[in-house]
């Protein structure tokens, strides 16, 4: 069902970090407000630096990150950051702060393609234990963010939930559930899911679900059974083993050579990272492993040139 979709091919992407503040306390991530770490937003020389070391690398799509701090890492700043990257990508997606319709459509105009808004998990009483401070704590605005985007006419929409917070299989049925409901009300986006475990981070927080390797290969073969045109995103929590051998069995999207915190590119600073990667492999490398399983490396989305 995957190749009759998609092809033999394996679309690449990277996250660029551009900021650890957080305005939120969440037990499962590193750059919580209440996590003592050093803090920094990348200026348009930090920016400029970092697109440049991932150009170098052969990347032409870009997922955009931040902490969620809307005064100093809000709209001013992407009104600032988002045309400078969109010279150097063909396609821009962003995974930050929940925003509003217009601003959705206001950052498409500046180039934004894509947007990834987590849920993190869907049952609310859980939600509510992992999320303390902020305006992340309010559920029902997170959960409408994909509607808001689908409104401002968002190219691709990406959900998902956070495995380990919540029994997996609950989680993962919503997840499906939300999609099945998006793709029936805003058709003329395309969307994505992705299914991160959790991985060690500053504070980090112990599974209350353990999703073994096995059931992640059921997973993903569920999602492309009930629905053969969705993309399905496999990121650098992953193993390598796992990463190679899970390649034909649904996933279409991968990210490579990632680096989790703000400037990881140009000047690699651990200690600043959201989390700890477990695929630590070089873009070439991964590369060379989908081109041995048979698959063509795209390094880049969907052009807007195409669209409408």
């Amino acid at each position: 069902m995957t190749r009759q979709r998609f092809g033999n091919t394996v679309s690449f992407y990277v996250p660029l970090y551009l900021s650890n503040l957080c305005a939120n306390a969440c037990t499962y991530c590193g750059f919580s407000m209440e996590n003592r770490l050093k803090r920094r937003t990348l200026d348009s020389g930090d920016i400029e630096r970092e697109c440049e070391a991932i150009k170098r690398m052969g990347f032409d799509s870009i997922l955009l990150v931040t902490g969620e701090h809307e005064n100093k890492v809000g709209m001013k700043y992407f009104r600032e950051a988002l045309p400078q990257i969109k010279r150097h990508f063909s396609y821009l997606a962003m995974e930050v702060q929940p925003l509003g319709t217009k601003e959705y459509a206001e950052l498409k105009t500046l180039g934004l393609d894509a947007v990834m808004v987590y849920q993190e998990t869907y049952h609310k009483p859980t939600y509510a234990e992992h999320h303390l401070r902020g305006k992340k704590t309010d559920f029902h605005y997170r959960l409408e963010t994909p509607d808001r985007l689908a409104q401002a006419g968002v190219d691709k929409i990406g959900i998902g939930a956070l495995i380990g917070l919540e029994d997996w299989r609950t989680d993962s049925f919503f997840v499906a559930a939300h999609l099945d409901y998006l793709e029936r009300t805003y058709w003329q986006s395309r969307y994505s899911i992705s299914f991160p475990r959790l991985r060690p981070c500053t504070g980090g927080l112990e599974p209350k679900s353990i999703m073994t390797d096995r059931q992640m290969v059921q997973l993903i073969c569920a999602y492309r059974l009930f629905n053969p045109h969705v993309e399905l995103s496999l990121s650098t929590r992953e193993s390598p083993l796992f990463r190679d051998n899970v390649l034909p069995l649904g996933v279409t999207t991968m990210s490579a050579a990632s680096k989790t915190q703000p400037g990881g590119y140009a000047d690699d600073t651990p200690e600043l990272e959201q989390f700890a990667i477990s695929d630590e492999r070089s873009a070439t490398d991964v590369a060379e492993a989908v081109k041995k399983a048979g698959f063509e490396v795209v390094w880049k989305d969907w052009d807007s040139v195409y669209s409408g």
